[in-house]
């Protein structure tokens, strides 16, 4: 399992292509979403009670407002061929995905309840596109193992080998995509950026 982090709380910088197969089309990831527990009543109490209570991630111990996690598996069918050779005839993935948002743990005001929906909302919808460029990496690996042959492997072990280096291509490019797609959007005026500004100015 991989974890990627999507926003760093900002404690002291605010007041507080998909290949297309018929493989990738038969194939559905399961998304599930876990909360944990804010306090507050205003916008600014509940970002405090976030970069106190935001899950740690990273070696370093990073709190997060939020962030995505995948679990993969896959069943895998190798068959040799007959020249000697052994072709990955077919491939079935198993990928969970979870997405950790912020909940508040008592009911707002009107108002505390407006500016939060619109906070959460474009949240889970940032999460949303990590969870897409999961989905487009098993997609890529489909797309660039199945069918693959290797020479000289008649008991089919030099092609496990063999498809790890289109496998880490793709972790590698997800990787990538999501890093840079948390760099635009937490920017200054990105999106995540004026969503946390929009909440603390209960907007």
């Amino acid at each position: 399992m991989r974890t990627y982090v999507v926003f760093t709380a900002l404690l002291a910088a605010a007041p507080f292509s998909s290949p297309s197969s018929a493989q990738s089309a038969e194939w559905q990831a399961t998304e599930q979403t876990k909360t944990y527990a804010i306090s507050g009543k205003t916008g600014p109490e509940l970002y405090a009670s976030i970069g106190a209570r935001g899950p740690v991630v990273g070696s370093a111990g990073t709190r997060t407002i939020a962030h995505t996690t995948f679990d993969l598996k896959w069943s895998r069918n190798y068959q040799p061929q007959k020249d000697g050779s052994c072709r990955l005839v077919s491939a079935k993935p198993w990928m969970t995905i979870t997405y950790t948002l912020p909940k508040p743990s008592a009911k707002l005001a009107s108002g505390a309840q407006k500016s939060w929906d619109t906070f959460i909302a474009g949240l889970r919808h940032h999460e949303k596109v990590h969870g897409e460029h999961m989905k487009d990496m098993v997609d890529r690996i489909l797309a660039t193992t199945v069918g693959v042959a290797v020479p000289n492997d008649p008991k089919c072990q030099k092609i496990r080998q063999h498809i790890q280096t289109p496998l880490s291509e793709a972790s590698l490019e997800q990787r990538q995509r999501s890093a840079e797609f948390d760099r635009v959007e937490m920017s200054n005026g990105g999106n995540v950026h004026r969503l946390i500004l929009a909440l603390l100015n209960g907007q």
